[in-house]
């Protein structure tokens, strides 16, 4: 269990304070380029600072503003991106399926982790946590919440995906199911991302440039490296390993597919058997691409977290410099501001919803959504009458 000085806890780092600007701080004569990482990190603050990162020297303040610009560009396109996948799901009742809420819960967990860009932003302007331990909580808790039901909604959606391919007459999740297993992923997200937050197992450090927050891997100690192998396996290794199981079916289900459909064609006589038959099959067999695609971009958003987190706990510290470790935030941000457009650019009858809604957004081609609109509207009323 992690004890916290009750000194760490006083007004002073809990609201923002003139520590964190290189001019007109009382506290500094001089602004030199030999200032240290974490020299205006206020002195009850200055425990929850893992003594690795002040070893390094200060970033210049252009670093300091291009990540902030990074982030606002950020925060700009993937609160878009998401917040229209959202609204798209609510507006449009024919969009209104159990797979769609899945992929609307990945939205909106990635939603979560741009609401915290605004924080990051004003970090990088003053160089430190300007918001203090509860700015640097806050970001923790959102971007803990994000990453693990992102992580966990992907495998749900692996999962239903797998059924729908496998079982698609009686195997569909109905949206009761559905809406039980969005629950489920904020509450799998819950315990790892409330410990840190309270102090009862790990806690909420500055990282990196110490404008960023997330659990405390550089803390030395077992408790440390039992937390971060739990969570290592908890929010990355178990869900993944749920993924491949789920898509490696699917492609063992398509394989079988295709191999009947051949099969039946040459007893037939028919070469050109497959063009006629299961188009409804075809458009899932689709959405589980884009579903692939989605967690391929989630597998290159999160390993190098992953990996960061491994060597500052059981490696060598001094491969983890504070600009090397901003990467690992930059990808994943990345990822959950591409999530939506991919799953919007391959989804025919969201492109057509958007272009009901929104003709002016150019991402959305008039011409490729007319072409599908018919096709994608005769397949979802056989889907909902199976169903």
């Amino acid at each position: 269990m992690v004890e916290t000085a009750p000194a760490m806890l006083t007004n002073e780092t809990l609201t923002p304070s003139a520590h964190f600007f290189r001019s007109g701080s009382g506290d500094l004569s001089e602004d030199g380029p030999g200032e240290m990482l974490g020299w205006n990190v206020p002195a009850d603050y200055m425990d929850f600072v893992h003594p690795h990162w002040r070893q390094f020297r200060a970033p210049q303040s252009y670093q300091h503003f291009l990540l902030g610009l990074i982030y606002s560009v950020f925060l700009v396109v993937g609160l878009l991106g998401n917040l229209l996948v959202v609204w798209i799901f609510m507006t449009a009742k024919n969009l209104r399926t159990p797979s769609n809420l899945f992929v609307a819960n990945l939205a909106v967990f990635d939603a979560l982790m741009m609401s915290k860009m605004p924080v990051f932003v004003i970090n990088s302007v003053v160089e430190g946590q300007f918001f203090g331990k509860i700015g640097c909580d806050v970001y923790g808790l959102f971007g803990s919440y994000s990453g693990i039901g992102a992580s966990i909604t992907n495998a749900v959606i692996a999962y239903d995906r797998y059924r729908t391919l496998a079982f698609p007459l009686d195997g569909r999740l109905g949206m009761k199911q559905a809406m039980v297993l969005v629950a489920g992923t904020w509450i799998y997200a819950t315990p790892f991302s409330v410990l840190p937050m309270f102090g009862i197992w790990s806690r909420y450090a500055p990282e990196g440039y110490l404008t960023t927050c997330s659990f405390d891997y550089m803390r030395e100690g077992k408790d440390t490296q039992l937390f971060v192998m739990t969570i290592f396996g908890w929010a990355y290794v178990l869900p993944l390993l749920l993924i491949a199981i789920f898509y490696s079916r699917i492609l063992m289900q398509v394989r079988m597919h295709e191999k009947m459909i051949k099969e039946q064609a040459k007893k037939m006589n028919v070469k050109s058997f497959i063009q006629g038959q299961d188009k409804d099959k075809s458009i899932e067999i689709r959405i589980a691409k884009v579903a692939i695609g989605i967690v391929f971009l989630f597998i290159c958003a999160w390993t190098p977290y992953a990996m960061v987190a491994i060597v500052g706990c059981f490696s060598n510290k001094h491969l983890l410099t504070p600009t090397l470790c901003m990467f690992p935030a930059i990808a994943c941000k990345t990822v959950a501001c591409i999530d939506p457009w991919v799953y919007a650019i391959n989804h025919p009858r969201f492109r057509v919803e958007v272009q009901k809604k929104i003709p002016w957004l150019c991402f959305f081609s008039e011409d490729s959504s007319s072409d599908n609109s018919s096709a994608a509207t005769e397949r979802s009323n056989v889907k909902e009458e199976v169903a």
